[in-house]
């Protein structure tokens, strides 16, 4: 499922690029504003691909096998969440963004880079599949011997028939999402959120837009009680 979804996403916006490109080399009468039309819509596409190639560089880095664990050491959360929010208002300027972090300082164990890919597909799904989404909260919270991760959208919310399988790979783009599928980004999501021995749960808010969290342990033997 997760190899049909990586195929979709990279065929898609290849074939768009090759329209484009092929369509400003061969017509040279076209108007300035046309061809930086096109040329916009090659760098949208050509962003995607890279979006993609990072989250199979992210399964690369935790291996395969239901029991991959990945190396963790202590890290600040804070930082972690900034650089994901960093990227995020970069390519979505227009969608204005809230974090929340606490008083209290304090260190999870992950891998960094493999959480800041997390927190980006998350935030990339908000922006993506919320469609209407204007506004976004990303907040970090010590619950226990836990650490929460949060990403609350005002978007139109998650389709009830999805909600049972968001994170196997198998959500292909709807009517109206253009080309994006959200299944590769949330199936990366749960792999490496499982390999750090944390869980991972997507919902709707009552009064609309989605909410996402993120649990990793803050403890090494803590994934014995995840349940």
């Amino acid at each position: 499922d997760l190899l049909r979804s990586v195929s979709h996403d990279i065929r898609t916006p290849l074939t768009s690029i090759i329209g484009s490109t092929s369509a400003v080399l061969d017509n040279p009468d076209l108007s300035q504003e046309d061809r930086r039309s096109l040329l916009e819509d090659v760098k949208q596409e050509a962003q995607w691909l890279i979006h993609i190639v990072e989250n199979l560089l992210s399964i690369t880095r935790i291996g395969a096998g239901e029991d991959a664990r990945v190396t963790k050491t202590p890290e600040a959360a804070e930082e972690v969440i900034e650089g994901a929010v960093g990227k995020f208002r970069r390519q979505y300027p227009q969608i204005d963004v809230r974090v929340e972090l606490p008083e209290e300082f304090f260190l999870v164990p992950m891998d960094p880079l493999l959480i800041q890919q997390v927190m980006t597909n998350l935030l990339e799904n908000a922006a993506v599949h919320g469609v209407t989404t204007t506004r976004v909260v990303v907040s970090l919270e010590k619950r226990g011997k836990w650490a929460r991760f949060t990403v609350c959208d005002n978007g139109r919310g998650i389709p009830e028939g999805r909600l049972h399988n968001l994170f196997d790979g198998t959500q292909s783009a709807q009517k109206g999402d253009s080309t994006r599928s959200m299944g590769i980004g949330l199936s990366v999501c749960k792999t490496v959120v499982a390999a750090h021995c944390g869980k991972i749960k997507g919902e709707n808010i009552k009064g609309g837009g989605a909410r996402f969290t993120v649990d990793l342990p803050l403890e090494e033997d803590e994934h014995e009680d995840q349940g």
